[in-house]
């Protein structure tokens, strides 16, 4: 006898069984968190289309979907979403689909034989060398620098320099360890003198912990500083320096990848430093250092 899932009532278990099964193939908590709400919103459309069993969605739901998140406004901002966010709905409708498939909650998959436009690169915001300077000169305390020097001088993403304990930061050999980046890839990077000696001030002469706290970066009170907070100081630095650009970490990380290769490195150490798995994503670089 054929199986049916009535998604009035499956939804959630559905979700909760998904999460499961991201966790089983190894994806981070960031993408155990944000890929499942993707796939409940797109639960929650189809049912508003008069779908309530998982046999029911036909690859034309797929593409009306599509077509609702190309005109659905963006929760966090002014604007609608942009085609790299619709990019991940998508790769999140897949994983789920493929999901169901697997374990035989449905016989065949809606979106296997359906393409969508590939997502419009959007240029890397980059700040010249001079512009990092006036950053350091802008800081107002000693956390500040110490900031900067982990998501620019150490090249780290938000979650990696968020995650960072005092543990993983080896002044003798000079080395900060990440211990899971992105894959759970854990890699060693090489600390500049300048990083060491602002990281070494902020720990010893600034930093405040509530016992038992082994974050590095930690705020007023005492306790681990989330990613979000960390780009919200970098904005005020910004904003006092006078740059006009619109700046995040992540452009941090951007702009030490192309000073590295600005001052000679080659594109195999700045793999490396970054933690890329491929060379062809350190190679962007390259081209964007010979457009500025």
């Amino acid at each position: 006898m054929k199986r049916t899932y009535n998604l009035t009532v499956k939804n959630q278990h559905l979700i909760d069984l998904f999460k499961i099964h991201l966790a089983t193939l190894g994806y981070s908590q960031n993408n155990q968190n944000t890929i499942p709400v993707s796939a409940s919103e797109f639960l929650e459309q189809i049912q508003q289309r008069g779908i309530f069993y998982l046999h029911q969605v036909k690859p034309r739901h797929i593409r009306e979907h599509y077509a609702y998140l190309c005109q659905r406004p963006n929760r966090t901002r002014p604007g609608g979403l942009c085609s790299a966010v619709i990019n991940h709905y998508l790769y999140a409708i897949r994983l789920f689909l493929a999901f169901l498939e697997q374990t035989g909650r449905i016989t065949e998959n809606p979106i296997s034989g359906l393409t969508f436009p590939k997502p419009v690169s959007t240029p890397r915001e980059i700040l010249m060398q001079p512009e990092i300077s006036l950053l350091y000169d802008n800081c107002k305390s000693l956390r500040d620098r110490a900031m900067l020097s982990i998501f620019y001088g150490c090249g780290l993403r938000k979650s990696e320099g968020a995650a960072l304990n005092i543990k993983d930061v080896q002044f003798r050999t000079g080395l900060l360890y990440v211990r899971e980046g992105k894959g759970k890839k854990r890699r060693a990077v090489p600390m500049s003198g300048q990083v060491i000696e602002d990281l070494k001030n902020y720990v010893h002469n600034e930093r405040y912990a509530t016992a038992g706290e082994t974050a590095i970066i930690t705020n007023y009170l005492g306790i681990r500083m989330t990613g979000t907070s960390c780009n919200g100081i970098l904005k005020q630095i910004v904003e006092r320096a006078g740059i006009k650009k619109v700046i995040s970490l992540h452009c941090l990380r951007h702009s030490i990848a192309t000073h590295l290769l600005e001052n000679g490195l080659s594109v195999e150490y700045v793999r490396d430093f970054l933690g890329h798995k491929h060379l062809e994503s350190t190679q962007i670089y390259t081209r964007v250092n010979k457009a500025l």
